[in-house]
């Protein structure tokens, strides 16, 4: 790790984001309970420090094995990485492309979208927000578990990964709606170009012991990893920001955020290389400038100021049709708003540069009223659990009512191992409760929180672990809130999606730290959520271990749920006896972890 890097992680302490401040004390409730837990595992990882060691290394070597031999990586000039893997889902013998029913034991657009459930006693969530009755308001790598090549479902597609046709980008443009998503600098492609299987994501971020045993306590600082990229000659890391870039800009979206975590070191510059890796791939993708005043807390403001001018003069930078340069604080309330005057003013002054302000609150409702005068607009970093995420409309209609724009959050889930603390997401219910709530608002711009913060388990960006399913289910909703018009579904489709551990899963390994839930966040839940896109009615079959549940489908967007189990996931859309499309999670749910881990994966048929 470079000392820049290191640095933004020292900067950002315990948490980045503001509001934890707040709620982390009471996520990491010291119950006797706990307490206990945790002793237990002191003593279980001081019996086992040197069986771990040995074990940690018999890991690492076979993730380099198993990137060398199951894996090829290879780059698309213009959509970006893609991930082949080459396991095979069983077929049929009579080449139907069905998956087997229920294996005896488990294996080493239409604006309605309804949902059905299977009873679990286990789960303990509060429902899908999506509707009182489970419908949401939306219309109706191959590591990221799509049929095999070959396969009768695999055969039947054609034209392209998305269950709709993506409109082109003046369509999308056309009627001035916004999408950008949250860069965070401190995750890029690749930290050192090397391999997959051993470069720095996986000997020391995924791995519990690396960085000499920095992140032990916690299981170590990622979950999951960007979509590995092979190494690259030349300038790599120009390279791969270009590549992210052309992936966002596929996916419909219109910029980036760009979290400026410092103003100096690796961060720095790697602010400064991504804009100019979104200059030379697309003229139209605007970086908006977010100084993130949680790790700026202590900056002199005329140093901001400067630094803000420097990034501005890139063409990249988001400026307004009059020329003003958008600047969008995180965590403005951070500062006084005479503070801020004085930046704005400095800027003009000192820089001629003239800005239009949008504030982003972690509370808006607190200070949202005494920044208006001197705001363009007004954001929200929003929150993460399926149950809380409708507080859009009622944020937008006041920014609007006092002639301001409104930038809504739309957001995944959030698991943060470092802070001991998470979001209960139902699966894609929180995603797409953030998106309708986006389009009802009449929100002008929306920014995807985030793109790229792995160690908050925010993140759209195609991943190891969930390949390109979340962004390419956002674009179905991105299209909608841009063209105001659902997208005519032309491909069957199945997303899926479940935590590879049960929520409640006491990690059997030396991890001292668990993550507990956030006081305002819905009950944990345990279950595997099918999102089928059907171009005809179908039958969707859900199989999660052993158990095989069947769901009668018509032709729009539904949803379906199955009780979480140890075991294989997969699900297929079934007609006439023969399979439409299939997916399959690359992931096996484990009844026993020595890692807590409480990201849900996904996987779709479409890649």
């Amino acid at each position: 790790m470079t000392t820049g890097h290191r640095k933004a992680h020292e900067e950002r302490g315990g948490g980045r984001r503001g509001r934890d401040d707040r709620t982390a004390r009471g996520a990491r409730r010291g119950t006797s309970a706990s307490s206990s837990r945790r002793r237990r595992r002191e003593e279980a990882g001081r019996r086992r420090k040197s069986v771990t060691l040995v074990t940690v290394g018999l890991l690492l070597a076979g993730v380099c094995a198993t990137a060398a031999t199951a894996w090829s990586w290879h780059t698309d000039r213009d959509a970006g990485p893609k991930v082949v893997a080459q396991e095979d889902v069983p077929e049929a013998k009579d080449g139907s492309g069905l998956l087997p029913e229920a294996p005896a034991s488990p294996r080493a657009g239409e604006p309605t979208v309804s949902s059905t459930s299977a009873a679990s006693p286990s789960a303990s969530g509060k429902g899908d927000k999506s509707g009182k009755d489970g419908k949401d308001r939306g219309a109706a790598a191959k590591g990221d578990g799509s049929p095999a090549p070959g396969s009768a479902a695999q055969q039947r597609r054609t034209g392209g990964p998305l269950p709709f046709d993506m409109p082109d980008r003046a369509a999308l443009r056309a009627k001035g709606k916004l999408v950008f998503a949250h860069y965070f600098t401190p995750y890029p492609l690749s930290l050192d170009n090397a391999s997959p299987g051993s470069d720095y994501y996986a000997r020391n971020y995924l791995n519990p012991q690396g960085e000499s045993g920095k992140h032990s306590a916690y299981g170590g600082l990622l979950r999951d990893r960007p979509m590995p990229t092979s190494p690259k000659p030349g300038d790599w890391e120009l390279a791969n920001l270009k590549q992210e870039v052309r992936t966002a800009r596929d996916a419909g979206l219109d910029g980036f955020t760009l979290d400026m975590l410092s103003l100096s070191g690796k961060n720095w510059e790697r602010s400064k290389d991504l804009l100019a890796a979104a200059g030379s791939v697309d003229s139209s993708f605007k970086i908006m400038l977010m100084p993130d005043m949680s790790s700026l807390s202590g900056v002199d403001p005329k140093d901001l100021a400067d630094a803000v001018a420097e990034l501005g003069k890139s063409p990249a930078a988001h400026r307004l049709g009059d020329g003003r340069l958008v600047v969008s604080p995180f965590k403005a309330e951070a500062k006084s708003v005479s503070w801020w005057t004085g930046v704005l003013d400095d800027l003009r002054d000192r820089h001629g540069v003239r800005v239009a302000f949008v504030p982003l609150f972690i509370d808006f409702g607190a200070h949202g009223d005494e920044f208006m005068k001197i705001s363009y607009g007004l954001s929200d970093w929003g929150t993460r659990s399926y149950t809380t995420s409708d507080g859009g409309s009622r944020d937008a209609q006041r920014a609007h009512s006092a002639g301001k724009i409104w930038m809504q959050p739309v957001s995944i889930q959030d698991a943060r191992p470092n802070q001991g603390i998470y979001d209960e997401a139902g699966n894609t219910a929180n995603l797409r409760n953030t998106w309708n709530s986006a389009i009802e608002s009449g929100a002008d711009w929306v920014q995807l929180t985030t793109w790229n913060d792995f160690s908050e388990g925010t993140h759209f960006a195609p991943s190891l672990h969930n390949g390109h399913s979340y962004l390419d289910l956002s674009s179905y909703y991105l299209t909608r809130f841009k063209t105001g018009s659902w997208p005519k579904i032309v491909r069957d489709t199945l997303y899926v999606s479940s935590r590879t551990q049960f929520a409640g899963a006491d990690p059997t390994g030396s991890q001292t730290k668990v993550m507990s839930l956030r006081q305002s966040s819905a009950s944990p839940r345990d279950q595997v959520e099918v999102v089928a896109f059907l171009t005809r009615p179908a039958t969707v079959r859900t199989t999660v271990g052993s158990a095989t549940t069947s769901t009668d489908m018509a032709a729009g967007v539904h949803t379906a749920l199955a009780p979480l189990r140890t075991g294989s996931v997969s699900a297929q859309a079934v007609r006439g006896g023969s399979a439409a499309t299939v997916v399959r999670l690359p992931y096996r749910v484990q009844g026993s972890v020595e890692v807590q881990d409480l990201q849900y994966y996904a996987a779709t048929s479409g890649r």
